[in-house]
């Protein structure tokens, strides 16, 4: 990847529905181009998909928790059945396996703290092998980016 990838990434992450013609007239290249270098990063899985940027208060989801969970085993299986369930739950938009004291960190949107009280109610606690959890509600996101492209 050279410093014209890197443009080109950097304007689709800006905005996802940019033309050829407008990306091409950012990073210096004619349309076709830049055509030729998009599917070539697709291919290689440098970009792997486009997606649009939704406001979660306008849909109802008020308030974002960071779960650590901590599972009672750490047999393959346990840790296969346990991603396997979690992503049968919508509200947990992303699980992390992480190091440390917890196992897992998970971020779930819930409308709000009787939402939240539900989902780990009829979906969370269900799922077999949490031996611990730790919820934290985030009141306010300082930083929210997109990957970074270095230099």
């Amino acid at each position: 990847m050279d410093k014209i990838d890197r443009k080109i990434l950097s304007v689709l992450q800006r905005n996802a529905r940019a033309s050829l013609q407008e990306i091409g007239q950012a990073v210096g290249l004619s349309p076709s181009p830049c055509w030729t270098r998009i599917k070539r990063m697709e291919d290689e899985g440098v970009i792997e998909g486009y997606t649009v940027r939704l406001n979660p208060q306008s849909l109802g989801l008020n308030d974002t928790v960071l779960l650590m969970v901590t599972l009672n085993s750490h047999s393959d299986n346990t840790l296969e059945k346990f991603g396997e369930q979690l992503a049968t739950i919508p509200e947990v938009v992303e699980a992390h396996l992480v190091s440390g004291t917890y196992d897992y960190l998970l971020r779930v949107m819930v409308k709000d703290t009787r939402d939240y009280e539900r989902l780990l109610r009829e979906k969370l606690y269900k799922i077999k092998g949490i031996q611990h959890s730790q919820s934290m509600f985030v009141l306010r996101t300082l930083k929210r980016a997109e990957t970074p492209l270095g230099a």
